[in-house]
């Protein structure tokens, strides 16, 4: 750490560069209040600028130009306003911590280096030209997270840019003085990144910026892969990583990237609220953050009732005992694949020769047009065109078949009934259309309407061609009201037809499943799971109480895509998804499909799989790394573990032989093993340690369970037993605050806390190979301090631990 006359003389640049900071603000403040008021003012008195006259074209042209110039005035005050604020909001979040690191740059052909300081956004100095802080994602503040002193180079849009790094300084600064100063020959100090990680977990993620290592620094700069896969062990700043990317593409591609076409899919609505901050604490709007469920209900719409991946996780964990269990495995497990994928796009060409199934249109009890005649109509076309395309054609030929249709029905009994319970208005309306078909002038208008809606009677005894001419106003007006009538009843038919309703696409899914057999000669399938039978019985009978398992949810809707055709969204230019290996290949599948302008970043640790679907991120052969093609494709893999203690993490580490993790070097305390004799020990003990946590400053506390039956146990129980405060989360929570909160550990994932409780770390209740990764996930989310409990043996995961790893209690 530096001192002397190096520390008085960063202090002055840092006293000189707050004031400047000061300054400007105190300059801007008052133009935007004042732009502000101007904006405000302009949108009151608005129309009383425009000048209105449409008497004449001359006069309506004179009214359109003036209203485009008031349009053009408020939209340029807005954009002033806007900018101003802007930068106001930047220059503040500045003030505090103007910058926390330093280069000194010396280019090729200079004989001087140039301080370069860096912080969360740029200032400049009056000047307009001297940056007195570098944004950390402008090309020159790449060499702070990617170099060492020495040589060292930067890309910029007119070419690389060589030179040697003289100097590497990392700040720490609170309320504009400097706290610590360290010169460095790595990329962070660990000095620096100790001092950070040592704080305590918080309710919301924070931006990393200050911290960036190397191999977070690829992820974030990465702008040209299509689809970048990073493998991450647990607490290696991965999602912390992908959403520095997502400011830096923001900042970088600022004039034709907006906020709005970024997607982050989180694990859970929870997570949303966790990662909210970040992007706005860094001066970008959020981008839009969901959930793959989310997204599946959406598409789905109302036709099936979707189980959620929470239910069908929860099945996996408590229905071992159930004789559908290994079929209901298997089935998640091979409806992932990519063979059923193939299986489903083979279907597609058979169902192009035969075996399309459709719904009959009907009308009031009658069928207007049969399901034969629909599939007749679809045969009859050239079995060349795609499937999709003739389906098209299809309900354009419905949609003419409605029109002829529409005018038979006019003269039915039915439309003469509700003809003679009309009111005035809609005579009136009919009258209109008449009256524009006919180009009326206006007094006669205005006088025949209010006639017929008197008492269009008192016509017919006002003379031969009088009556003539109201009789057949009366007939052209009945003709109108019978066409509106049966319009408005036909209206709902075509748009059904618009929606291609007419498809029975749940029964083209469930004929998928009729037996082994039909599915082999459909799909051209020979490798099926053993358990087809069970599978297929499953299925159908969760099809006919108008629902659908989660894993047949991207199946259906591919499905659906092959036979109505592909909707796309091509406004969204980034897709982001978290906790990727619990995403089947037919999700990533969907996702493409639906994003196919997106680049894709996807985030996960195979480790953490903990759904029977999972996707494995790494491996050369993945179907993910198919799915674009080697050459688009770009893998990291980030080992090093920021989150937890290397006590921590050698436990952790342990529990999966194998997995490539390198912890950073911050020590505390072993994870220490309880036993107790029953339950009511265990929630005393329990309450004894949440004391002493909360005692040593830790805010953050998870109780993990395995289950929501679990969670639910525990909470009733501690609560009952005089615990304070605690919150019960479960899949509809939506937000995630500090405090001490129970969780089931498939909820837990990507989020952390100080300390972590494993409520039953039993055999009893993981004592299946299937639940290691589970309760691996479980141990990695605490930062500080772990504590497991058990009131009997312990989970074979722990017996096989060498002792060293752990301090046993009880």
């Amino acid at each position: 750490m530096i001192k002397g006359n190096e520390w008085q003389q960063e202090q002055q640049r840092l006293d000189l560069v707050t004031d400047k900071l000061r300054s400007a603000i105190s300059e801007i403040e008052p133009e935007v209040v004042g732009l502000r008021d101007q904006v405000t003012d302009f949108r009151k008195r608005f129309w009383e600028e425009v000048s209105i006259n449409t008497s004449t074209h001359e006069d309506f042209e004179e009214a359109f130009y003036s209203i485009r110039q008031q349009e053009t005035l408020l939209s340029e005050r807005e954009r002033s306003h806007g900018q101003r604020m802007q930068r106001l909001k930047s220059m503040k979040r500045l003030l505090p911590s103007p910058y926390f690191g330093r280069i000194d740059f010396q280019e090729e052909g200079f004989s001087f280096s140039e301080p370069i300081y860096i912080g969360v956004s740029s200032f400049v100095d009056v000047d307009g030209l001297s940056f007195l802080v570098y944004d950390w994602r402008t090309p020159i503040a790449s060499m702070y997270y990617d170099y060492s002193p020495g040589a060292s180079a930067y890309d910029t849009p007119g070419g690389r840019v060589a030179g040697e790094m003289t100097l590497k300084r990392q700040y720490h600064i609170g309320d504009g003085k400097l706290k610590r100063v360290f010169d460095t020959s790595v990329t962070i100090g660990d000095e620096l990144l100790q001092e950070v990680l040592a704080q305590g977990a918080d309710s919301q993620m924070k931006s990393i910026v200050a911290t960036i290592q190397k191999e977070q620094n690829a992820i974030i700069r990465n702008d040209k892969t299509r689809m970048l896969i990073v493998q991450g062990a647990a607490g290696s700043g991965k999602t912390s990583a992908a959403l520095q990317r997502a400011a830096y593409l923001l900042y970088k591609h600022r004039d034709k990237l907006k906020a709005d076409q970024i997607v982050l899919f989180s694990p859970n609505p929870m997570f949303n609220s966790y990662v909210s901050t970040v992007l706005p604490e860094l001066g970008e709007e959020n981008m839009q953050q969901t959930t793959i469920q989310e997204y599946l209900v959406y598409w789905l719409g109302s036709t099936l009732e979707l189980e959620s991946p929470f239910e069908q996780i929860e099945y996996m964990l408590t229905s071992l005992s159930s004789q559908a269990y290994e079929a209901r495995r298997s089935g998640v497990q091979y409806k992932a694949s990519e063979a059923f994928l193939h299986a489903l796009q083979q279907y597609a060409i058979w169902l192009g020769k035969e075996g399309m199934l459709f719904r009959s249109i009907r009308f009031q009890e009658r069928e207007l047009i049969t399901a034969e005649r629909i599939q007749l109509q679809f045969y009859s076309y050239d079995p060349t065109i795609r499937l999709a395309n003739r389906v098209l054609l299809l309900q354009e030929w419905i949609l003419q078949q409605l029109t002829l249709l529409e005018r038979k029905e006019q003269r039915a009994h039915w439309v003469q009934d509700e003809l003679d319970y009309l009111d005035n208005e809609q005579y009136a309306e009919a009258y209109r259309e008449l009256l524009k078909k006919y180009k009326q002038e206006e007094e006669v208008v205005l006088h025949m309407n209010e006639q017929l809606l008197d008492d269009y009677g008192q016509f017919l005894g006002k003379g031969e061609d009088e009556e003539q001419d109201i009789d057949f106003a009366m007939q052209e007006i009945e003709g109108l009201l019978r066409k509106m009538i049966v319009s408005g009843h036909y209206k709902p038919l075509r748009n059904d037809v618009k929606r291609f309703k007419f498809i029975d696409i749940i029964g083209l899914y469930d004929q998928l499943f009729s037996d082994e057999a039909a599915y082999r000669g459909m799909t051209n399938e020979t490798v099926i799971p053993e358990q087809w039978t069970e599978i297929c019985r499953q299925t159908k009978e969760k099809l006919s109480r108008g629902e659908l398992f989660y894993e047949d949810a991207a199946p259906f809707l591919c499905l659906k895509e092959f036979v109505e055709g592909t909707r796309r969204n091509t406004n969204v230019r980034h897709v982001f998804v978290d906790e990727g290996q619990d995403y089947s290949p037919f999700q990533f599948y969907f996702l493409k499909q639906l994003f196919p302008r997106a680049n894709m970043t996807v985030l996960g640790d195979f480790s953490q799989a903990i759904f029977p679907q999972a996707t494995n991120l790494s491996e050369l052969n993945s179907p993910l790394i198919r799915l674009y093609g080697q050459e688009e494709t770009n893998l990291i893999r980030l080992v090093r573990s920021y989150r937890s203690t290397s006590e921590i993490v050698a436990f952790t580490k342990a529990l999966l032989p194998g997995v490539e993790i390198v912890p950073f070097e911050r020590s505390e305390e072993k994870p220490r093993l309880i036993k107790v004799s029953n339950p009511a020990e265990r929630v005393e003990r329990m309450l004894a340690h949440l004391a002493e946590l909360k005692a040593e400053g830790f805010a953050s506390i998870g109780v993990i369970t395995k289950t929501a039956a679990e969670s639910r146990e525990a909470y009733e129980a501690l609560m009952s037993a005089g615990s304070e405060a605690m919150r019960l989360i479960t899949k509809e929570t939506l937000t995630f605050e500090k405090g001490t909160m129970i969780i089931p550990a498939y909820l837990a994932k990507g989020v952390e806390f100080d300390a972590v409780l494993i409520y039953d770390a039993s055999a009893h209740v993981y004592d299946r190979e299937s639940e290691r990764k589970l309760f691996y996930t479980a141990c990695t989310r605490a930062m500080h301090r772990l504590l497991l409990y058990t009131t009997g043996e312990w989970t074979p995961f722990i017996q096989s631990l060498d002792a060293n790893l752990y301090e046993a209690e009880g």
